[in-house]
């Protein structure tokens, strides 16, 4: 039996995750027709745990499902018994806050999942789904890393296909939904844009798609001190780019 995840792409409905960096952005995005927000702070670290303001702000204005990430600090994946601690106590306040999922990953030093952690985030996390971000991405076998992570209760995995742009690991990406069959939602992300979204969409069958629409927004200062020799530009969303990637999969179903 075709499943909703390897139905043709003309007989499914295609999400679109958009994530952002900070509140404003967040609400930028669902205006623009986000399905889902995937909701960090700190884009030059590749995305960590919201604040609290941030959290219950987002929370409170938007209706669409939002997933914060829960990851401590930037760098790898590879996470001290403190910073677990970390975050267990930020999957505790995402759930209080009402949210409808979470977006979070752990490696072990030889690049294979932190099944067991992973696992009690996973339960500790439930009922909110959890996606497995790009941590996959630094695993040393992508497809075990799938069953590891399937194994683990997540509902789905962010990956580009372990390369920066996902279009690239489009061969990868697709194995993987194939070899998924269901158990798993493979969400493709990096690099996605207007351009080649449906494309993605078509070869690989995933029918989640992540992406940034990251573009750069200047100060409003009217007063900047040269001296200090700071770039004050803030990364949002680009609201065209976002109606662009849903017109093209609409077009393409």
């Amino acid at each position: 039996m075709t499943s909703e995840y390897n139905a043709p792409l003309g007989k499914r409905h295609t999400i679109l995750e958009i994530a952002v960096f900070n509140a404003t952005s967040a609400l930028v995005a669902a205006a623009a027709g986000a399905d889902r927000i995937e909701l960090c702070e700190n884009a030059a670290e590749g995305g960590t745990t919201p604040s609290y303001g941030t959290l219950k702000t987002v929370k409170q204005a938007l209706s669409i499902p939002v997933f914060p990430i829960i990851r401590p600090r930037g760098g790898d994946f590879l996470f001290s018994a403190d910073e677990f601690e970390v975050m267990k106590w930020d999957i505790k306040m995402v759930k209080e806050l009402g949210f409808q999922g979470l977006v979070t990953g752990l490696l072990n030093a030889d690049g294979t999942v932190d099944k067991e952690r992973t696992k009690e985030l996973v339960e500790l996390a439930y009922p909110l789904q959890v996606t497995f971000h790009r941590a996959f991405d630094r695993a040393e076998s992508p497809l075990q890393a799938m069953e590891d992570v399937i194994a683990c209760g997540c509902s789905r995995i962010l990956t580009s296909g372990q390369v920066p742009n996902a279009y690239d690991a489009k061969e990868l990406i697709g194995e993987l939904v194939k070899r998924a069959d269901g158990r798993v939602i493979i969400m493709p992300g990096s690099g996605v844009r207007s351009g080649n979204i449906a494309r993605l969409a078509e070869y690989t069958g995933a029918v989640e798609l992540h992406s940034s629409a990251r573009i750069l927004q200047s100060t409003a200062m009217a007063y900047i001190k040269e001296s200090m020799q700071e770039d004050l530009t803030t990364v949002t969303v680009d609201t065209d780019e976002i109606q662009k990637m849903k017109a093209a999969i609409a077009s393409a179903q």
